[in-house]
């Protein structure tokens, strides 16, 4: 039973025959003068777009890597070549390390100065009203997650992008957990830098990070002096993996298609498809939350009611792994540790202690799966490890 999806989900069959079509079939660097070359093209097109439709951007705008973190890397190294000392950037205690330490190191770099947004760690929320403080004329850019890893809490992000745009101040913004779980829609989410990774939603280990071209025009990248000089081209770097990125529109077309409509746009589709995920996972959630409250010992981490649907705990008496390891052997899975969400877990004063057990609900998961794993949580019992 597969309770990792927020490390990962498990790949749809599409993807796997998109993927495999691709390597089968004559494929070469894109260009006109020859059929492979076009069918390259094409791969990358048809990618741009999938991606537009499930986050609600521009095509032209869509740039592919390797993983987010390494587009996030990207984009930092790239606006803080017109950053300096003085300049300030603002990170939160909530988010993947992904969407902290590239900015913290980019602003390093250049003497800008780091500003942070504490988590209510006893609510598991991202008070909105301290951005109204953090936020002043030499803010360049916040950063802030649409869904935390590690809580499934959803920090209220329209309303923190509309304090920044109000001090014309760019947002950047992990929808690296929240894609699988939600509608999507960068332009009234205020995201001016959106970044999704596809092995999140059914797909295969590649990235995407979306912004409108108008945002990426100014923007100069380090890069080959040969390697194209357009938008979105000039910001992926090498050849890219063709047989990844239709993968990636499989999945897409995957997601869009759930519910069995037919009918309409992808993009309706897709709206269609979140729309029913968020309500199935939502009863997922909710069962799980009331079968943990009735289990003497386990202590769940704070979140939002609103929330993505994913749960850490731990177990008295037991640490985190030795809980993870006893439900792996029953073949349920599930991560422990902090998940790479550093600063929350410091916050919370847990990481030390091996921070927590996460159980993340994806929508291939059942009632029946969740009341195993309930089961097996209240055989688990505390452990001499502990």
């Amino acid at each position: 039973m597969h309770f990792d999806g927020a490390g990962g989900t498990q790949v749809a069959s599409p993807v796997v025959v998109a993927v495999t079509g691709v390597m089968q079939a004559a494929v070469s660097n894109r260009g006109t003068n020859y059929k492979p070359a076009r069918r390259s093209g094409d791969i990358v097109a048809s990618a741009r777009a999938a991606v537009a439709d499930l986050v609600g951007g521009d095509p032209a705008g869509v740039v592919f890597g390797a993983s987010a973190t390494a587009l996030t890397y990207l984009v930092a190294r790239t606006l803080a070549q017109g950053w300096g000392p003085g300049d300030e950037i603002v990170v939160t205690r909530l988010d993947h390390d992904a969407n902290v330490r590239p900015w913290i190191q980019a602003a390093e770099s250049v003497g800008a100065t780091v500003r942070w947004a504490d988590v209510d760690v006893r609510g598991g929320e991202l008070p909105v009203a301290q951005f109204r403080e953090l936020i002043g004329p030499r803010t360049r850019l916040v950063a802030v997650t649409a869904a935390s890893n590690a809580t499934g809490t959803m920090p209220a992000v329209r309303e923190i992008a509309a304090i920044a745009h109000a001090a014309g101040v760019l947002t950047f913004v992990d929808g690296v957990h929240s894609t699988a779980h939600r509608v999507t829609d960068v332009k009234e989410l205020g995201a001016d830098f959106y970044v999704t990774s596809a092995y999140k939603w059914s797909g295969p280990h590649y990235a995407a990070v979306v912004a409108d071209p108008a945002i990426w025009e100014p923007l100069e990248p380090v890069k080959l002096v040969p390697s194209p000089k357009s938008v979105p081209e000039r910001f992926e770097f090498g050849t890219l993996s063709f047989e990844l990125l239709a993968g990636i529109t499989a999945a897409v077309d995957h997601l869009a298609g759930l519910t069995g409509a037919t009918g309409g746009t992808r993009r309706e589709r897709l709206v269609e498809s979140l729309t029913a995920v968020t309500a199935y996972e939502n009863g997922l959630l909710e069962r799980l939350l009331t079968g943990l409250e009735k289990i003497d010992g386990v202590t769940v981490l704070a979140a939002p009611a609103d929330r993505c649907p994913t749960v850490s705990f731990r177990l008295a008496g037991q640490a985190p792994a030795e809980t993870a390891r006893i439900l792996g052997e029953q073949n349920i899975c599930v991560s422990n540790g902090d998940y790479y969400a550093v600063e929350y877990f410091e916050a919370a004063q847990l990481r030390d202690s091996g921070g927590a057990v996460r159980a993340s609900i994806y929508h291939y998961n059942t009632e029946d799966e969740i009341d195993r794993l309930l089961e097996a949580l209240r055989a688990a019992g505390p452990s001499s490890l502990g």
